[in-house]
């Protein structure tokens, strides 16, 4: 059957089908026609338009649909029509053949007696955007008038309209004054939103709001959707309170619209006017997306408001929402920060029990909380359960337990964890914290010549890190600590991270050269890493502060580190006693005496032979000040 007219200029793939595409054609097509009957011999297979359309669509080239295409005109009592032109069209344009495309609708009258569609039209116009070919779009407009079709439709206008805003939105607002206006086609809801589209990206918010203005003149009213395009585009200039005062102006609105200013509100922090959108949201019997509805959970979570979350995230269930596993990491997150793990435990079989599945980052979360309560089996217990529900552990995992138990005191299971990682391959073992959390752990235990070792056993892995960690460390012996904080500058530049024992030396060097702030900046930066400095490092500052004769200083450091959690000896109180005895300040001397000993601490001799001096230096001070303070102190000394 001979349907179409094929010129000399159309590709010869068109006209003859290839034998390995016609097995595979014939083979597709009779297994589309096989059914539960069996098939007489003498019957003749005729395709439904529809099985011809899949058969096109399925072929892997512009070629193979053409092919296709033409095999199937052959077959006894089949003709094409509109449907399966419609596919092929379609399928050509997805390769961007449009040249051929031409050819074919020239041959569409001819051979069903019927000139394209505006389906076909559009299909072609959104191929067109698609390759960024905008003047070709336009010019669709001449194909529509060749083929005799009359005033194009307002769904291609609207289309063509469409692909213009996203390249120029100049070119756009010139097509819509010149196609669509002065051609008398009154526009609709979709090409006012179309318009403030084009305009909301391009950041004219000012022509927007004309517009707004312009469909209400025409007695055109504003939809939801053109509200929310302005909205959003305020909400992202921060223009939140603006945005707020068009929401007034609204008869109706989506949940988009609430989804908008969640979002926007949380950007700001502000989390009184997310929590009222999202109480209006309910109110109106919409449901938050579940993405804002997050942040939102995100910034409660962060200020310690973990229960408003789960009351958040309870209302979200009650109306029919449902919570994604990032929801549920986040509260677990907050749980955590708050030393609630086990509260966060409790989710994670929430997740399990309402078919959420937990991820990785939900059992790296739980793992993380554990080592930071020091309940380190519990830690491991939950490293052993990702591996029994199927998750493959990640650098994430093992950087966090590694840390956690060589934090602990638990360098054992600390190296174990490491080999594991090790033997697990990937690109874990080429990340350098774990294996300086292993040398933190060491330093903790003052095994400092054992961290020395697994810093050298560490080169073959770090060969840059590891030799510039022991220049570092022979310039500060050598007492050359300017060039070795230039070295370890350039590892910072470089995000090859120092080890703790590299802080700890540095310290030491500026300390003993009477560098104070830098000594300051240093343990500030090692903290900031969470390597928290033993006594014997900070020991060095408050030394060194006191053989500056800056007391004051010493003991507000002290202070700081021990509210972030560092311990100190009874070198550290020795240091100061000693001080502000020799100051002759006998009232604070006295004040962190106490203070050592409710802290369990015990003074050595050298602490006791200062304070009792100071004490029989200080009997004017003893008899002004109230004698209550006198007798606990000598109280601590005779239980001492």
């Amino acid at each position: 059957m001979q349907f179409l007219t094929i010129n000399n200029s159309m590709p010869n793939i068109y006209i003859n089908l290839s034998k390995h595409l016609r097995k595979i054609v014939n083979r597709q097509f009779l297994l589309l026609r096989i059914g539960s009957k069996p098939i007489s011999t003498t019957t003749v297979l005729v395709p439904t338009h529809e099985q011809i359309a899949h058969l096109i669509l399925d072929q892997k080239s512009a070629s193979q649909a053409l092919e296709t295409f033409r095999w199937a005109s052959g077959l006894t009592n089949f003709t094409h029509n509109l449907s399966t032109y419609r596919v092929l069209i379609h399928k050509i344009c997805n390769f961007r053949q449009f040249d051929i495309v031409k050819q074919v609708l020239d041959e569409m009258p001819n051979s069903i007696g019927l000139p394209p569609d505006d389906d076909i039209f559009v299909t072609i116009v959104r191929s067109l955007g698609r390759a960024k070919m905008t003047r070709e779009v336009i010019g669709v407009l001449d194909l529509v008038s060749k083929f005799g079709k009359g005033p194009p439709s307002l769904k291609l206008l609207n289309s063509i309209l469409d692909i213009l805003v996203k390249e120029d939105i100049d070119v756009a607002r010139e097509f819509y004054r010149v196609k669509m206006m002065r051609s008398g086609v009154q526009g609709d809801d979709y090409t006012y939103g179309i318009l403030m589209k084009g305009l909301c990206l391009t950041n004219r918010i000012g022509d927007g709001f004309k517009l707004l203005q312009v469909m209400k003149t025409r007695g055109k009213k504003p939809n939801v959707v053109v509200y929310n395009t302005l909205i959003n585009a305020l909400c992202k200039n921060g223009k939140v309170g603006r945005a707020r005062s068009l929401m007034s102006e609204m008869k109706e609105f989506n949940d988009v619209t609430f989804n908008i200013f969640i979002s926007a509100y949380s950007n700001e922090n502000n989390i009184v006017q997310a929590l009222t959108m999202i109480e209006k949201c309910f109110s109106n019997g919409f449901v938050p997306d579940i993405v804002p509805l997050t942040k939102v959970i995100d910034i409660l979570c962060n200020a310690g408001r973990v229960s408003e979350a789960v009351e958040i995230v309870e209302r979200m269930e009650e109306k029919g929402g449902t919570i994604d596993v990032v929801t549920y990491n986040t509260l677990i997150n907050g749980f955590v920060r708050i030393g609630k793990v086990r509260v966060g435990c409790r989710f994670l079989k929430e997740m399990e029990i309402k078919g959420c599945l937990p991820n990785i980052d939900t059992y790296n979360a739980l793992i993380c909380g554990f080592c930071g309560s020091g309940m380190l089996d519990s830690a491991v217990e939950m490293f052993h359960e990702m591996k029994r529900v199927g998750l493959v552990w990640n650098f994430v995992t093992y950087d966090t337990l590694i840390y956690g138990l060589c934090s602990g005191g638990r360098m054992q299971d600390g190296f174990k964890i490491l080999e594991l990682m090790g033997e697990s391959g990937g690109g874990s073992i080429s990340r350098l914290r774990p294996y300086n959390s292993i040398i933190y752990g060491l330093y903790k235990d003052n095994r400092l010549d054992e961290a020395l070792d697994f810093l050298k056993s560490m080169r073959n892995l770090f060969p840059k890190a590891v030799d510039r960690s022991l220049r570092i460390l022979d310039f500060c012996q050598e007492g050359g600590t300017r060039e070795a904080k230039n070295v370890f500058n350039k590892m910072i530049e470089e995000y090859s991270f120092p080890s703790a024992l590299i802080y700890a030396s540095l310290v030491q060097g500026f300390c003993q050269n009477g560098c104070m702030k830098e000594a300051v900046e240093l343990v500030n930066g090692m903290m900031s890493v969470s390597y928290f400095p033993v006594a014997s490092t900070f020991n060095a500052l408050i030394g060194g502060f006191c053989t500056q004769g800056n007391t004051g200083s010493a003991l507000k450091f002290l202070e700081d580190v021990m509210e972030r959690g560092c311990l100190p000896d009874s070198e550290s109180y020795g240091i100061l006693l000693n001080a502000l005895c020799s100051e002759g300040n006998v009232q604070k001397a006295s004040m962190l005496f106490l203070q050592m000993v409710e802290n369990g601490i015990l003074p050595d001799h050298h602490s006791w032979n200062a304070l009792v001096l100071c004490l029989c230096k200080g009997s004017e001070w003893i008899e002004r000040k109230n004698i209550f303070h006198v007798h606990k102190l000598l109280q601590c000394l005779t239980e001492t």
